[in-house]
Protein backbone atom coordinates (compact mmCIF):
# COMPACT_ATOMS: atom_id res chain seq x y z
CA UNK A 1 0.00 0.00 0.00
CA UNK A 2 1.32 3.76 -0.81
CA UNK A 3 2.21 5.86 1.46
CA UNK A 4 -0.17 8.38 -0.01
CA UNK A 5 -3.23 5.91 0.25
CA UNK A 6 -2.05 5.30 3.98
CA UNK A 7 -1.72 9.26 4.88
CA UNK A 8 -4.83 10.15 3.58
CA UNK A 9 -7.01 7.88 5.48
CA UNK A 10 -5.82 10.45 8.68
CA UNK A 11 -6.15 9.85 12.32
CA UNK A 12 -5.91 5.55 12.51
CA UNK A 13 -8.23 4.34 15.94
CA UNK A 14 -7.28 0.93 16.25
CA UNK A 15 -9.87 -1.12 18.58
CA UNK A 16 -7.80 -4.13 19.54
CA UNK A 17 -9.56 -6.82 21.49
CA UNK A 18 -7.05 -9.43 22.70
CA UNK A 19 -9.41 -12.27 22.89
CA UNK A 20 -7.06 -14.79 22.18
CA UNK A 21 -7.02 -16.94 18.78
CA UNK A 22 -10.33 -18.36 16.85
CA UNK A 23 -10.10 -21.68 14.97
CA UNK A 24 -12.45 -20.85 12.44
CA UNK A 25 -13.85 -17.18 11.06
CA UNK A 26 -17.79 -16.00 12.02
CA UNK A 27 -19.67 -15.60 9.02
CA UNK A 28 -21.95 -13.10 10.81
CA UNK A 29 -22.77 -11.31 14.67
CA UNK A 30 -25.40 -12.57 16.64
CA UNK A 31 -27.95 -10.23 16.66
CA UNK A 32 -28.89 -8.19 20.13
CA UNK A 33 -31.52 -5.82 19.85
CA UNK A 34 -31.18 -2.61 22.20
CA UNK A 35 -34.08 -1.97 24.38
CA UNK A 36 -36.17 0.43 22.65
CA UNK A 37 -37.24 1.83 26.83
CA UNK A 38 -33.69 3.13 26.80
CA UNK A 39 -33.32 4.96 23.64
CA UNK A 40 -31.42 8.43 23.87
CA UNK A 41 -31.02 10.88 20.99
CA UNK A 42 -27.75 10.81 20.06
CA UNK A 43 -25.08 12.15 16.72
CA UNK A 44 -22.91 9.57 15.15
CA UNK A 45 -19.40 10.34 17.18
CA UNK A 46 -21.84 10.27 20.40
CA UNK A 47 -22.71 6.65 19.16
CA UNK A 48 -19.16 5.67 18.16
CA UNK A 49 -18.08 6.99 21.86
CA UNK A 50 -21.00 4.95 23.20
CA UNK A 51 -20.17 1.87 21.60
CA UNK A 52 -16.55 2.10 22.57
CA UNK A 53 -17.26 2.49 26.36
CA UNK A 54 -19.34 -0.56 26.25
CA UNK A 55 -16.56 -2.85 24.19
CA UNK A 56 -13.92 -1.42 26.95
CA UNK A 57 -16.12 -2.12 29.63
CA UNK A 58 -17.48 -5.46 29.07
CA UNK A 59 -14.00 -7.15 28.05
CA UNK A 60 -10.98 -6.23 29.97
CA UNK A 61 -9.18 -7.08 27.17
CA UNK A 62 -9.82 -4.77 24.94
CA UNK A 63 -7.58 -1.55 24.47
CA UNK A 64 -8.08 1.53 22.22
CA UNK A 65 -4.58 3.33 21.07
CA UNK A 66 -3.84 5.37 18.27
CA UNK A 67 -3.30 9.00 17.42
CA UNK A 68 -4.58 12.48 20.28
CA UNK A 69 -7.38 9.30 20.93
CA UNK A 70 -6.29 10.27 24.94
CA UNK A 71 -7.98 14.03 25.06
CA UNK A 72 -10.59 12.53 22.79
CA UNK A 73 -9.67 12.75 19.05
CA UNK A 74 -9.90 15.37 16.19
CA UNK A 75 -13.53 14.15 15.92
CA UNK A 76 -14.41 13.39 19.65
CA UNK A 77 -14.72 10.29 19.32
CA UNK A 78 -13.03 8.99 22.15
CA UNK A 79 -14.00 11.37 24.77
CA UNK A 80 -13.73 10.14 28.43
CA UNK A 81 -12.53 6.94 27.38
CA UNK A 82 -8.81 7.73 29.03
CA UNK A 83 -10.68 9.04 32.66
CA UNK A 84 -12.93 6.30 32.83
CA UNK A 85 -10.81 3.08 31.86
CA UNK A 86 -6.86 4.28 32.49
CA UNK A 87 -4.31 5.27 30.27
CA UNK A 88 -2.73 1.56 30.34
CA UNK A 89 -5.75 1.12 27.86
CA UNK A 90 -6.52 4.08 26.20
CA UNK A 91 -3.03 5.77 25.38
CA UNK A 92 -2.20 7.94 21.94
CA UNK A 93 0.84 6.36 20.31
CA UNK A 94 3.68 8.26 17.64
CA UNK A 95 1.80 9.87 14.24
CA UNK A 96 3.27 6.32 12.10
CA UNK A 97 0.23 4.41 10.93
CA UNK A 98 2.49 1.78 10.18
CA UNK A 99 3.58 1.28 13.86
CA UNK A 100 0.08 1.72 14.95
CA UNK A 101 -1.68 -1.19 12.86
CA UNK A 102 1.30 -3.28 13.27
CA UNK A 103 1.40 -3.17 16.89
CA UNK A 104 -2.49 -3.59 16.81
CA UNK A 105 -1.84 -7.29 14.55
CA UNK A 106 1.33 -8.18 17.06
CA UNK A 107 3.82 -7.89 14.48
CA UNK A 108 5.25 -4.90 12.42
CA UNK A 109 3.58 -5.08 9.42
CA UNK A 110 0.49 -4.07 7.96
CA UNK A 111 -3.13 -4.78 7.19
CA UNK A 112 -2.92 -6.15 3.57
CA UNK A 113 0.17 -7.72 4.37
CA UNK A 114 -0.47 -9.60 7.51
CA UNK A 115 -3.39 -9.04 9.39
CA UNK A 116 -5.45 -10.12 5.58
CA UNK A 117 -3.35 -12.76 5.44
CA UNK A 118 -2.93 -14.23 9.20
CA UNK A 119 -5.43 -16.82 9.27
CA UNK A 120 -4.53 -17.99 5.31
CA UNK A 121 -0.94 -18.23 6.39
CA UNK A 122 -0.97 -20.22 9.28
CA UNK A 123 -3.27 -23.08 7.81
CA UNK A 124 -6.17 -21.56 10.23
CA UNK A 125 -3.88 -22.25 13.43
CA UNK A 126 -4.21 -18.54 13.94
CA UNK A 127 -5.64 -15.07 13.66
CA UNK A 128 -5.86 -11.32 14.03
CA UNK A 129 -9.09 -11.89 15.58
CA UNK A 130 -10.32 -8.71 17.64
CA UNK A 131 -8.68 -5.88 15.54
CA UNK A 132 -10.90 -3.69 14.55
CA UNK A 133 -9.12 -0.67 12.61
CA UNK A 134 -11.29 2.81 13.15
CA UNK A 135 -11.08 5.38 10.08
CA UNK A 136 -12.69 8.49 9.33
CA UNK A 137 -13.56 8.53 5.66
CA UNK A 138 -15.64 10.88 3.08
CA UNK A 139 -17.03 14.47 2.09
CA UNK A 140 -16.63 16.55 5.11
CA UNK A 141 -17.16 20.01 3.02
CA UNK A 142 -13.66 21.36 3.27
CA UNK A 143 -11.45 18.56 3.12
CA UNK A 144 -10.10 18.79 -0.16
CA UNK A 145 -7.74 15.88 -1.82
CA UNK A 146 -6.60 14.56 0.92
CA UNK A 147 -8.95 14.34 3.62
CA UNK A 148 -12.09 13.80 1.64
CA UNK A 149 -11.06 10.55 0.02
CA UNK A 150 -13.17 8.04 0.24
CA UNK A 151 -10.89 4.61 -0.21
CA UNK A 152 -13.07 1.80 0.80
CA UNK A 153 -12.45 -0.02 -2.66
CA UNK A 154 -8.76 -0.55 -2.14
CA UNK A 155 -9.94 -2.74 1.36
CA UNK A 156 -12.14 -4.57 -0.54
CA UNK A 157 -9.90 -6.10 -3.16
CA UNK A 158 -7.99 -7.41 0.01
CA UNK A 159 -8.97 -10.69 0.86
CA UNK A 160 -9.07 -11.45 4.80
CA UNK A 161 -10.66 -8.03 6.19
CA UNK A 162 -13.80 -7.30 6.21
CA UNK A 163 -15.14 -3.50 5.41
CA UNK A 164 -18.33 -2.18 7.24
CA UNK A 165 -19.66 1.43 6.93
CA UNK A 166 -22.29 2.69 8.64
CA UNK A 167 -24.92 5.09 7.67
CA UNK A 168 -26.25 6.81 10.72
CA UNK A 169 -25.83 6.40 14.63
CA UNK A 170 -27.62 4.00 15.45
CA UNK A 171 -26.24 1.63 12.60
CA UNK A 172 -23.22 2.93 13.89
CA UNK A 173 -22.94 1.87 17.45
CA UNK A 174 -24.45 -1.76 16.26
CA UNK A 175 -22.54 -2.74 13.92
CA UNK A 176 -18.88 -1.15 15.84
CA UNK A 177 -19.72 -3.36 18.18
CA UNK A 178 -20.31 -6.58 16.28
CA UNK A 179 -16.90 -5.52 14.49
CA UNK A 180 -15.19 -5.33 17.52
CA UNK A 181 -16.49 -9.04 18.71
CA UNK A 182 -15.67 -10.63 15.71
CA UNK A 183 -12.74 -12.73 15.06
CA UNK A 184 -11.86 -11.45 11.66
CA UNK A 185 -9.60 -8.22 11.22
CA UNK A 186 -12.26 -5.24 10.08
CA UNK A 187 -11.42 -2.28 8.54
CA UNK A 188 -14.72 0.65 9.93
CA UNK A 189 -15.22 3.68 8.02
CA UNK A 190 -17.35 6.58 9.73
CA UNK A 191 -18.51 8.89 7.47
CA UNK A 192 -17.00 12.24 8.50
CA UNK A 193 -20.04 14.25 7.14
CA UNK A 194 -22.21 12.98 9.44
CA UNK A 195 -20.19 13.12 12.79
CA UNK A 196 -22.37 16.06 14.19
CA UNK A 197 -25.09 16.13 11.03
CA UNK A 198 -26.62 12.28 11.66
CA UNK A 199 -29.05 12.07 14.73
CA UNK A 200 -31.28 9.89 15.92
CA UNK A 201 -32.67 7.86 18.90
CA UNK A 202 -30.21 5.19 19.89
CA UNK A 203 -30.70 2.18 22.46
CA UNK A 204 -28.31 3.07 25.45
CA UNK A 205 -27.63 -0.21 26.38
CA UNK A 206 -25.24 -2.93 24.77
CA UNK A 207 -26.86 -4.15 21.33
CA UNK A 208 -24.79 -5.62 17.98
CA UNK A 209 -25.93 -5.28 14.34
CA UNK A 210 -25.24 -8.35 11.78
CA UNK A 211 -22.70 -7.87 9.54
CA UNK A 212 -22.98 -9.03 5.76
CA UNK A 213 -26.52 -8.32 5.80
CA UNK A 214 -28.16 -5.78 3.76
CA UNK A 215 -31.14 -3.36 4.68
CA UNK A 216 -34.07 -2.92 2.78
CA UNK A 217 -34.19 0.77 3.62
CA UNK A 218 -37.26 1.56 1.49
CA UNK A 219 -39.69 -0.90 -0.11
CA UNK A 220 -40.22 -0.12 -4.11
CA UNK A 221 -41.09 -1.79 -7.42
CA UNK A 222 -39.47 0.25 -10.26
CA UNK A 223 -35.75 0.23 -9.73
CA UNK A 224 -33.34 -0.75 -6.96
CA UNK A 225 -30.49 1.55 -5.55
CA UNK A 226 -27.48 0.42 -3.57
CA UNK A 227 -25.28 2.80 -1.66
CA UNK A 228 -23.61 3.14 1.48
CA UNK A 229 -22.55 5.90 4.29
CA UNK A 230 -23.55 8.99 4.16
CA UNK A 231 -24.49 8.27 0.23
CA UNK A 232 -27.96 6.78 2.18
CA UNK A 233 -29.50 9.79 2.99
CA UNK A 234 -28.48 11.74 -0.63
CA UNK A 235 -30.25 8.66 -2.09
CA UNK A 236 -33.05 8.65 -0.26
CA UNK A 237 -33.84 12.09 -1.03
CA UNK A 238 -33.87 11.21 -4.56
CA UNK A 239 -36.31 8.49 -3.98
CA UNK A 240 -38.13 10.90 -2.53
CA UNK A 241 -38.27 12.99 -5.21
CA UNK A 242 -38.58 10.55 -8.09
CA UNK A 243 -42.21 9.12 -5.94
CA UNK A 244 -43.69 12.58 -6.99
CA UNK A 245 -43.04 11.73 -10.63
CA UNK A 246 -44.56 8.31 -10.06
CA UNK A 247 -40.97 6.13 -9.77
CA UNK A 248 -41.04 3.39 -6.61
CA UNK A 249 -37.62 2.86 -5.49
CA UNK A 250 -36.44 0.37 -3.49
CA UNK A 251 -33.17 1.57 -1.64
CA UNK A 252 -30.55 -0.88 -0.05
CA UNK A 253 -28.33 0.48 2.37
CA UNK A 254 -25.45 -2.58 2.40
CA UNK A 255 -23.46 -2.04 5.26
CA UNK A 256 -20.84 -4.33 4.50
CA UNK A 257 -18.76 -4.34 1.39
CA UNK A 258 -16.85 -7.43 1.80
CA UNK A 259 -18.17 -10.05 2.38
CA UNK A 260 -21.27 -8.04 0.77
CA UNK A 261 -24.97 -9.51 0.62
CA UNK A 262 -25.96 -10.32 -3.16
CA UNK A 263 -28.86 -12.14 -2.10
CA UNK A 264 -30.85 -9.28 -1.21
CA UNK A 265 -29.61 -7.31 -4.06
CA UNK A 266 -30.21 -9.80 -6.41
CA UNK A 267 -33.74 -10.51 -4.53
CA UNK A 268 -34.35 -6.77 -5.24
CA UNK A 269 -33.26 -6.24 -8.63
CA UNK A 270 -34.77 -9.42 -9.72
CA UNK A 271 -38.23 -7.85 -8.57
CA UNK A 272 -37.56 -4.33 -10.18
CA UNK A 273 -35.57 -5.46 -13.36
CA UNK A 274 -33.21 -2.49 -12.87
CA UNK A 275 -30.49 -1.13 -10.62
CA UNK A 276 -28.92 2.23 -9.49
CA UNK A 277 -25.22 2.17 -7.64
CA UNK A 278 -24.01 5.33 -5.45
CA UNK A 279 -20.95 6.17 -3.66
CA UNK A 280 -18.90 9.07 -3.34
CA UNK A 281 -15.46 7.39 -4.34
CA UNK A 282 -14.18 7.89 -7.75
CA UNK A 283 -16.29 5.54 -10.50
CA UNK A 284 -13.77 3.51 -12.22
CA UNK A 285 -12.48 0.78 -9.52
CA UNK A 286 -15.04 1.38 -7.32
CA UNK A 287 -17.16 -0.80 -5.57
CA UNK A 288 -20.10 -0.27 -7.63
CA UNK A 289 -17.93 -1.84 -10.40
CA UNK A 290 -17.56 -5.37 -8.46
CA UNK A 291 -21.65 -4.79 -7.28
CA UNK A 292 -22.84 -4.23 -11.54
CA UNK A 293 -20.73 -7.33 -12.58
CA UNK A 294 -22.25 -9.21 -9.80
CA UNK A 295 -25.47 -8.41 -10.37
CA UNK A 296 -25.12 -8.72 -14.09
CA UNK A 297 -23.83 -12.11 -13.85
CA UNK A 298 -26.90 -12.81 -11.47
CA UNK A 299 -29.93 -11.49 -12.87
CA UNK A 300 -29.08 -10.72 -16.54
CA UNK A 301 -32.14 -12.10 -18.55
CA UNK A 302 -34.11 -9.63 -15.63
CA UNK A 303 -32.46 -6.77 -16.34
CA UNK A 304 -34.37 -3.87 -18.44
CA UNK A 305 -32.02 -1.18 -18.98
CA UNK A 306 -28.36 -1.15 -18.31
CA UNK A 307 -26.70 -0.82 -14.54
CA UNK A 308 -26.17 2.70 -13.73
CA UNK A 309 -23.44 4.23 -11.44
CA UNK A 310 -23.45 7.24 -9.95
CA UNK A 311 -20.28 8.12 -8.29
CA UNK A 312 -17.39 10.70 -8.10
CA UNK A 313 -15.31 11.34 -10.92
CA UNK A 314 -11.67 10.17 -11.75
CA UNK A 315 -9.80 12.75 -10.28
CA UNK A 316 -8.13 14.00 -6.70
CA UNK A 317 -11.12 15.03 -4.88
CA UNK A 318 -11.34 18.99 -5.41
CA UNK A 319 -11.98 21.33 -2.25
CA UNK A 320 -13.40 24.37 -4.72
CA UNK A 321 -15.12 22.16 -7.35
CA UNK A 322 -16.25 19.67 -4.67
CA UNK A 323 -19.86 20.07 -5.78
CA UNK A 324 -18.89 19.28 -9.01
CA UNK A 325 -17.32 15.80 -8.22
CA UNK A 326 -20.15 14.59 -5.29
CA UNK A 327 -22.92 12.52 -6.74
CA UNK A 328 -26.09 14.81 -5.63
CA UNK A 329 -29.61 14.31 -5.23
CA UNK A 330 -30.26 15.65 -8.44
CA UNK A 331 -28.03 13.62 -10.69
CA UNK A 332 -29.38 10.46 -9.32
CA UNK A 333 -32.92 11.47 -9.82
CA UNK A 334 -31.94 11.92 -13.45
CA UNK A 335 -29.72 8.87 -13.76
CA UNK A 336 -33.44 7.12 -12.13
CA UNK A 337 -35.77 8.47 -14.89
CA UNK A 338 -33.25 8.15 -17.13
CA UNK A 339 -33.00 4.36 -16.27
CA UNK A 340 -36.56 3.47 -15.58
CA UNK A 341 -37.22 5.52 -19.20
CA UNK A 342 -34.93 3.33 -20.89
Amino acid sequence: MSRSCVRRIGTWIPCVSKRGFSSSPSSSCVQKSGSEQGLKSLNLYSAINQALHIALDTDPRSYVFGEDVSFGGVFRCTTGLADKFGKKRVFNTPLCEQGIVGFGIGLAAMIVNEAAKFRYRSGNQFNCGGLTIRAPYGAVGHGGHYHSQSPEAFFCHVPGIKVVIPRSPREAKGLLLSCIRDPNPIVFFEPKWLYRLAVEEVPEDDYMLPLSEAEVVRQGSDITLVGWGAQLSIMEQACLDAEKEGISCELIDLKTLIPWDKETVEASVNKTGRLLISHEAPVTGGFGAEISASIVERCFSRLEAPVARICGLDTPFPLVFEPFYMPTKNKILDAIKSTVGY
